[in-house]
């Protein structure tokens, strides 16, 4: 059963930063032009796809229960920073992640900046820095999720068979793709993510579950239903409470 949630979880993770990152991919190459911006894609891939090469290999060769207490604990505590934002998002408290807006922004600043003969330096760099600031989120997916079950090749294919999905849809709209449950995928990564860190974790340390791998959809119900019952709790908060958390977020 691990295989399947493996690449199902590194599929919709890898796809959320995906679009993320292809929102400001197309900002840059529609206002600067696309020879620039293709090469800070390219350069920003090959980095990535040198981190996996890398650490990869190096991962693999930890003893699998040390290398999952060590992977669970990672997943743990970075499935719950995705859940939380998810849940204050979802509870109202923290704006709606908006990939319209933020391509109207970048846009706007492209269109602004200088503009110098050759080398558009602008538009490599924007590129470069949105591909590679959101596809180490995707590296570190890939390699904990690969190495914790020792299917790195199967995160990989995921992660890949998502980017190429998120393009193709990308740049055959031209703009950024507004109408993705962005927000609804985050909030099911990051049970995603939380469960498989206490699963892993626990496995590391020792703890046999029963049922076996049967009881990590145990775990993703009882952690959806922690999450349900935080988002409810949050709305029913006054008002007044609500925009205290978001504005404590925004300044955060």
């Amino acid at each position: 059963m691990n295989a399947p949630a493996v690449f199902l979880t590194a599929f919709l993770a890898s796809g959320v930063e995906a679009v993320e990152a292809l929102t400001i991919v197309l900002a840059a190459g529609l206002t600067r032009g696309w020879r620039s911006t293709i090469g800070g894609v390219l350069a920003a891939t090959a980095l990535l796809g040198l981190l996996i090469a890398v650490l990869g290999p190096a991962l693999s060769a930890i003893p699998l229960s040390a290398l999952r207490v060590v992977v669970g604990g990672l997943l743990l505590a970075f499935g719950l920073q995705w859940l939380r934002k998810a849940i204050l998002r979802a509870s109202g408290a923290k704006a709606l992640h908006d990939e319209t807006a933020i391509f109207a922004r970048e846009a706007a600043a492209a269109e602004t900046a200088a503009r110098p003969a050759g080398t558009d330096w602008y538009a490599f760099t924007l590129a470069f820095k949105g591909v590679t600031l959101e596809g180490l989120e995707v590296v570190f997916i890939v390699l904990t999720f690969g190495a914790g079950q020792q299917r790195i090749g199967l995160a990989a294919i995921a992660a890949g068979a998502a980017v190429l999905a998120v393009a193709a849809v990308g740049f055959a709209v031209r703009g950024p793709i507004a109408r993705a449950p962005e927000n609804a995928l985050k909030f099911v990564v990051g049970i995603m993510l939380t469960s498989f860190g206490i699963f892993w974790s626990a496995e590391g340390v020792g703890v046999d579950w029963p049922g076996g791998d049967s009881a990590l959809l145990a775990i993703i119900a009882f952690v959806a239903a922690g999450a349900g019952a935080s988002v409810y709790a949050l709305r029913r908060r006054p008002a007044r409470a609500r925009r205290r958390t978001a504005v404590a977020e925004t300044e955060a």
